[in-house]
């Protein structure tokens, strides 16, 4: 099997179009392409942040639900009014480098309402979008209902590595929730093993809360990676076939970890780079387990390193700023939205011609 990697980093300059296809984005907050839709279709307000060109001219109501994290309910799963049979699916798993902050008893993704709830863009980690979000509504070829589990300070499983709380919710908790819901394919999202992705990216706590604590921290990512993959089979066995892993970015080098010296940003980096060798045998080892698998890697650590070791090409001001517009990171240890956009340039580039 082949991993693809996709390093592509070019600030694209798109032309608008004269009109945006089906499924896609056609208006809301900071949205600068193309606000007609082809015909046969509508652009439809959901949100301040989104409108998409929906089939039809019936007009869709924009979901009630705040963004903020207090407003969660644990209410029965609403139900599209029509399943969307001609729709891919998307179930996510990681921590705050994806989260959107969903709530798999609340709204579900349906036309219209891509992430279900909290409605486009959700919550983020640091506001504004995240590479999840722009590949679902702007860098789609076709209609994506983007389940995300991903749970911000998330472990891959808290009984091997603590989270920063005992509330947050592991890989682990995330993958339960997802069997114990549509993983039986209901009428509400019948999914099928052809036209669903199942992501992964994890490990950034994982090795943060651990990288130094001493032993044999090989053996250790050897630990983290039986629990990760003993979840990969769980979700095999009710029929996903299609994974997107990604390995985990050059954190050592986030402004939070540069203050504390270059001997625990040297440990940090060796610790990482262990671990994320070993994902990728473990994702090439999982399509020969099953072969009617197949698995896709994104490299996130040489996508960042690429963008910090020339930030200005990519239009930030450097690589240690944040929290303001041109910055790299949005806060001391996330990216910004800015370079959300390209991870999710550089994802969908990856997932080319695959279930898109």
């Amino acid at each position: 099997m082949k991993l693809t990697l996709s390093l592509s980093f070019v600030i694209l300059v798109v032309a608008v179009a004269a009109q945006q296809t089906e499924w896609g984005q056609c208006g809301g907050i900071g949205w600068t392409g193309a606000t007609t839709c082809v015909s046969g279709t509508t652009c439809v307000t959901q949100n301040d942040y989104y409108a998409q060109c929906l089939p039809g001219t019936a007009s869709v109501s924009s979901s009630s639900r705040s963004s903020s994290l207090a407003s969660s309910t644990s209410s029965a799963p609403s139900q599209p009014t029509a399943p969307a049979t001609n729709a891919n699916y998307w179930f996510s798993f990681g921590d705050s480098y994806t989260q959107t902050d969903f709530d798999y008893t609340s709204t579900l993704p349906a036309p219209g309402n891509p992430l279900g709830n909290p409605p486009f863009p959700g919550y983020t980690a640091v506001g504004g979008t995240n590479w999840i979000d722009e590949i679902t509504v702007k860098y789609n070829k076709s209609l994506i209902l983007t389940y995300n589990y991903a749970y911000g300070g998330a472990t891959i499983d808290a009984s091997l590595v603590a989270p920063y709380e005992s509330t947050v919710l592991s890989m682990t908790d995330q993958v339960n929730e997802f069997l114990n819901s549509v993983a039986t394919k209901p009428a509400s999202t019948p999914w099928t093993s052809a036209d669903s992705l199942f992501s992964f990216w994890i490990g950034i706590n994982d090795i943060g809360n651990s990288y130094y604590l001493g032993g044999d921290r090989a053996a250790f990512s050897d630990t983290l990676l039986d629990a990760y993959f003993a979840l990969v089979e769980k979700v095999v066995a009710v029929g996903a076939r299609n994974f997107l892993f990604i390995n985990v970015p050059p954190v050592d080098r986030s402004p939070m970890m540069t203050a504390q010296g270059t001997a625990a940003t040297s440990l940090e980096a060796s610790v990482i780079a262990g671990y994320n060798s070993k994902l990728a045998q473990r994702a090439a080892a999982l399509t020969t387990n099953h072969t009617d698998a197949k698995t896709w890697l994104w490299d996130s650590n040489t996508a960042f390193s690429i963008v910090l070791d020339d930030p200005t090409a990519y239009g930030f001001i450097d690589n240690t700023s944040y929290g303001n517009t041109g910055d790299f990171w949005g806060n001391n240890y996330h990216p910004s939205s800015a370079a959300q956009e390209l991870w999710a340039q550089d994802v969908a580039a990856v997932l080319t011609n695959t279930i898109w």
